[in-house]
């Protein structure tokens, strides 16, 4: 079951947006360039600030 602010938010599209904490709980990564991938997968090589 997931948590609303701890496992996903919602943007201010109204998408669904899953956190870095989902993806770490999950334990792999899906190759989808998540925005708040951990392992990130499609993401440049810049250190990303993440704000939760």
């Amino acid at each position: 079951m997931l948590i609303e602010k701890q496992d996903y938010y919602f943007n201010k599209e109204g998408k669904m947006v899953l956190t870095q904490l989902y993806h770490l709980k999950r334990g792999y990564c899906c190759k989808n360039k998540c925005i708040h991938c951990p392992w990130n997968y499609g993401q440049s090589d810049e250190i990303k600030v993440i704000n939760r």
